[in-house]
């Protein structure tokens, strides 16, 4: 009786990787960074058992809970570091 031949996978190919400019501006935070920013240390002080992806779930669930009014000033904040990037990727000169 002959062995069975075990399956094989192909290869995979490596893709490449972006290049990134190291010296062009941060990119924009969103809304939910913000809020995020603000309220890891208040979550992570009431849930100190948590882990970092438990807290990410608890934060998310907090963001959803937030009326458009509440979520206002993080919405703010953000457009204006959306501006802010806009502005410092304009002032960057294009490489030849």
């Amino acid at each position: 009786m002959p062995k069975a031949k075990k399956a094989t996978t192909p290869p995979v190919k490596a893709t490449k990787a972006s290049k990134k400019d190291k010296t062009g501006p941060k990119r924009s935070l969103s809304a939910y960074m913000f809020f995020s920013q603000e309220n890891r240390e208040k979550v992570k002080r009431d849930n100190p058992s948590a882990t970092f992806g438990e807290l990410g779930k608890l934060l998310g669930e907090m963001w959803k809970g937030l009326s458009d009014t509440q979520k206002k000033p993080y919405n703010d904040k953000a457009a204006a570091d959306k501006q802010r990037y806009e502005l410092q990727k304009a002032q960057l000169k294009p490489k030849k």
